[in-house]
C-alpha cells in the first residue's frame, strides 16, 4: 500500500516540484524571445523535452531508469553549478572549456564549493522524482517511456547541430550537458584540428619596448569623443607630453561577444582560418616569450583565480604574473589596473602586458562613484553593486525610457572607466619606452532608434554598433619610431591587432603576414567586418557585416 501511494502520489509531487524550479529559466527566456514564432516553438520545445524528462521516470526495467536517473540528475547538477558559478547560462563553449579543464576539477572544487552545494536541491527531486518505482502503466504505451528521452535528445541535438550550439537555454537542465556531449563527440570525431603548436618564428630584431594591450568591456567607439564631437570626454582626444596618440577610428571588432574576441585577439585568427587559428597555434604569450619578454595578464573582471574567455590552464601557465583583485570593488577596479600598469611600466625588463578592464558591460548602476553622475537621469543606483558582469536583467525592462537612463548611465560609465582610467595613467605612468594599444572586446545596441528589447550585445543579429570598437595607439618617445605609421586605407579592425603586436616584438613581416595578415602599419585596404556569427561551428558558417562609416 505504502510502495502504491510512494508511485501514484511521491513520485508525481517530486516530479512537479522539479519542474516547478525551472520557472525562473522559463520566465527569463520567455521574458527575451520578442517575436510571437520563436515564442511558441520555444513552448513547443520546452513541453516536449520536460513530457520526456518525466516519461523516464516510468520506464519500469529499474536496470534502465535508475542509471537514466543518475545521469539526469548529474547533467542538471553539472548545469546548475555552472550558472551558479559563473552567473551565465552553459554555453556549448562553456561545455568545452569544462571538459577540457577537467584535471583541474579540484581547484574549481574549491573555488566553487558553495555553487556546488547550493545546486543540489533541484538535482535531488529530479533524482528521487525519475528513480522511484513508477505505478503500472498499460501495455499498449509500455514503451512509449524508454522512446521518449531518445527521440527528445535527437530533436534537440538536431537543432543544435543546425544552430551551431545554440538554442538549449531555458530548457530543463539536463538536456545542454548531455547534448553538447553528443556534438562535442562529433566534432571530435570529425572536425579535429590537431594539438596546439609550438612558436617556430623567429624574431628577427630585438626590441625592448613594453608592449601592452587594454581590451575594454562593452565600451562602443562611437560614444568616445575621440570618434564622436558629442562622445564622452578622454584625456586620449589631448596632447600629452612625450607620447605619441594616434587614433584608428571606429573599428571593426571580430564578433559582438567577449569569449569571440578575446580568443582572438589572444591567438590572431583571421577572417578566412580563426577556428583553425585559434585552436592550434600559439598565443600571444608564447610569442612575447620567444621575443625576450616577460608577461602579464591583468584580469579586472574576474578573481579567485577564475578564468575566462576560453582561457586554459594550460595557456595561464605561459603567463609570468596573473593579477586579479580579489579584494578590490568592482567600481575600482580600472582605477587599480592603471596603478598597478604604473608600478608595471618601471621595469627596466621588457614585458607584455594585456589588459581586460571592467568598463561598461551590463549592469552600468554602479560602476561610477557619484562624482562621475554627470549625465542624467540615470539608472536607480544601489542596486547592482560590485557586480563585475551579469545577463540577469531583473528591475531592467528595456522599455525607451529605461534606455534613456541606461545611456545615461553608460555615458557616465565611460566617463569614469575610459575617461579617469587614461587620466590617471597621462599623469602616473612613464610610457617613454612604452607602445599601447586599447581597443573594446565589442561595441554596444544602447537601442538609440527607440526600441524596446533587453540585450546589448552577443545578439544573433546584431545592429552595426555592437560591431565598432575604439582603437587608439600610444607611444613613448623612445618607442615611437617602431610605432606603425602608415595609414590604412578605410577602417582598421581588430585582425590587424595581432599581426601588429608580432611586428612590435620583433618578427618580421614577411613572416607575420602569410599566417596572420597585416597589421596596422599597412596601407592595405582592411574590410572592416565583423563576424555576426562567430561560434559557426558544425553546420553554419559566418556571417560578415561591415561597420558604418
Amino acid at each position: 500500500m505504502a510502495r502504491q501511494a510512494i508511485a501514484q502520489i511521491g513520485k508525481p509531487l517530486l516530479l512537479a516540484a522539479y519542474l516547478l524550479s525551472l520557472t525562473p529559466t522559463l520566465v527569463e527566456r520567455t521574458r527575451g524571445i520578442e517575436d510571437w514564432p520563436g515564442l511558441v516553438l520555444y513552448a513547443l520545445l520546452f513541453a516536449g523535452t520536460s513530457v520526456a524528462l518525466v516519461a523516464t521516470g516510468y520506464i519500469r526495467r529499474s536496470a534502465i531508469r535508475l542509471p537514466l536517473a543518475a545521469l539526469l540528475a548529474i547533467a542538471a547538477w553539472f548545469s546548475l553549478t555552472y550558472t551558479g558559478a559563473t552567473t551565465q547560462f552553459l554555453s556549448y563553449d562553456g561545455f568545452i572549456n569544462m571538459v577540457r579543464s577537467a584535471g583541474f576539477a579540484q581547484d574549481a572544487i574549491a573555488q566553487n564549493g558553495h555553487a556546488i552545494l547550493s545546486s543540489l536541491l533541484a538535482p535531488v527531486l529530479l533524482l528521487l522524482g525519475l528513480a522511484l518505482p513508477p505505478p503500472s502503466v498499460p501495455a499498449r504505451v509500455r514503451y512509449a517511456p524508454i522512446l521518449s528521452l531518445p527521440l527528445a535528445m535527437a530533436l534537440l541535438t538536431g537543432i543544435l547541430f543546425l544552430r551551431g550550439g545554440e538554442g538549449a537555454r531555458g530548457l530543463p537542465d539536463s538536456y545542454a550537458p548531455l547534448s553538447y556531449a553528443l556534438l562535442m563527440g562529433y566534432e571530435a570525431v570529425m572536425l579535429d584540428t590537431g594539438p596546439r603548436q609550438p612558436v617556430t618564428m623567429q624574431p628577427q630584431r630585438r626590441t625592448t619596448a613594453h608592449i601592452v594591450l587594454i581590451v575594454d568591456e562593452s565600451v562602443t567607439g562611437r560614444y568616445l569623443d575621440i570618434n564622436s564631437e558629442t562622445g564622452v570626454p578622454t584625456p586620449l582626444s589631448q596632447a600629452w607630453p612625450g607620447v605619441t596618440i594616434r587614433n584608428f577610428g571606429v573599428a571593426a571588432a571580430v564578433t559582438t561577444c567577449s569569449i569571440g574576441s578575446n580568443v582572438t585577439l589572444r591567438h590572431g585568427g583571421t577572417r578566412g582560418d580563426y577556428r583553425r587559428i585559434n585552436a592550434t597555434l600559439p598565443p600571444i604569450w608564447a610569442y612575447a616569450k620567444r621575443s625576450g619578454r616577460r608577461t602579464v595578464y591583468i584580469d579586472g573582471q574576474r578573481n579567485h583565480g577564475r578564468l575566462q574567455n576560453r582561457m586554459t590552464q594550460t595557456e595561464a601557465a605561459m603567463i609570468d604574473r596573473f593579477v586579479q583583485f580579489d579584494d578590490v570593488p568592482v567600481q575600482r577596479r580600472d582605477m587599480a589596473i592603471a596603478a598597478r600598469l604604473t608600478d608595471l611600466l618601471r621595469s627596466r625588463e621588457p614585458l607584455f602586458i594585456m589588459v581586460n578592464k571592467v568598463g561598461a558591460h551590463f549592469p552600468v548602476h554602479d560602476k561610477f562613484p557619484d562624482s562621475m553622475a554627470v549625465d542624467r537621469p540615470m539608472l536607480a543606483r544601489g542596486t547592482h553593486l560590485d557586480i563585475a558582469d551579469t545577463g540577469n536583467r531583473t528591475g531592467f525592462e528595456g522599455q525607451p525610457e529605461d534606455w534613456r537612463r541606461y545611456r545615461n548611465s553608460y555615458r557616465n560609465t565611460l566617463r569614469w572607466n575610459v575617461g579617469m582610467f587614461f587620466e590617471r595613467l597621462r599623469k602616473r605612468a612613464d610610457l617613454s619606452n612604452t607602445i599601447m594599444l586599447y581597443t573594446s572586446d565589442h561595441g554596444q545596441n544602447l537601442h538609440e532608434d527607440g526600441g524596446a528589447g533587453l540585450s546589448t550585445h552577443c545578439n544573433p543579429d546584431p545592429v552595426k554598433t555592437e560591431g565598432e570598437v575604439p582603437l587608439v595607439m600610444l607611444a613613448g618617445h623612445r618607442t615611437a619610431k617602431d610605432a606603425p605609421s602608415a595609414t590604412p586605407s578605410g577602417p582598421a579592425s581588430h585582425y590587424q591587432v595581432f599581426p601588429t603586436l608580432l611586428h612590435l616584438m620583433g618578427y618580421a613581416k614577411r613572416d607575420i603576414a602569410p599566417v596572420y595578415g597585416m597589421g596596422l602599419d599597412s596601407d592595405a585596404p582592411d574590410p572592416g567586418t565583423f563576424n555576426a556569427r562567430f561560434n559557426a561551428r558544425l553546420n553554419r558558417q559566418p556571417v560578415w557585416r561591415r561597420i558604418g562609416q
